[in-house]
């Protein structure tokens, strides 16, 4: 994932043995509004770096999740994991127009049937927990989102389906209401889907045993 943003704060964690940053980007949109994407880094990557607020980076990472355990209860928690962090070269502004500022490419399992729904205006919406492996046997549960056709398209879609999903991360700002009648205002993350295909593994099969024939 590539983001070029303004950083908003900067506090400590920490997962030991290692020593770990969170801070918050401010990405704009092609509209006026901003995703504010949570970002964890490494002590070691922002060792002589000026991180400021407001000052312009670029990050590369891995969306991924954890389970926090809050309130006796379980909370699914979001947060772009940085692999690099370099300052943005305002020279190569004009190199960048045009390109995504704000881009995800996801290869996971449908692990949660997906939910369509259709808004009061007739937009059509499906909602998708996406799983994704990584190394030492975890996964990442991701929460995504799919409109118009691509939603249709989810609709009927089974658990266990492996896809490929390219999008954006965004987020996304709504009130919780509770049984005596508070109201808390939260931030929810979420893959925006701009492009999903199913993944054949029958075909990939196929193709990786051509592949092993062939070098042989």
């Amino acid at each position: 994932m590539l983001s070029s943003c303004f950083l908003n704060n900067l506090y400590p964690i920490l997962f030991p043995p290692y020593h770990f940053y969170l801070f918050d980007l401010d990405v704009p949109r092609l509209s006026e509004n901003s995703d504010i994407i949570p970002i964890t880094i490494s002590e070691r990557l922002i060792a002589n770096f000026d991180l400021s607020i407001g000052k312009k980076i670029v990050v590369e990472g891995q969306f991924r999740s954890y389970n926090s355990y809050e309130n006796e209860k379980n909370k699914l928690v979001l947060t772009v994991f940085a692999k690099d962090i370099i300052e943005y070269n305002e020279e190569e502004q004009e190199e960048e127009k045009g390109k995504t500022s704000n881009e995800v490419t996801l290869n996971g399992y449908i692990c949660k049937k997906p939910i369509y729904r259709q808004t009061p205006f007739g937009r059509e919406i499906a909602d998708i927990l996406l799983a994704v492996n990584r190394a030492y046997n975890k996964s990442d549960y991701i929460p995504c989102i799919a409109w118009g056709r691509n939603a249709r398209f989810c609709e009927n879609m089974e658990v266990g389906t492996e896809v490929k999903i390219i999008g954006r991360v965004q987020s996304r700002i709504y009130e919780k209401k509770f049984e005596d009648g508070t109201v808390e205002q939260r931030v929810a993350y979420e893959v925006s889907i701009a492009n999903l295909e199913v993944i054949d593994k029958k075909e990939n099969d196929e193709q990786e045993e051509e592949q092993t024939q062939e070098a042989m």
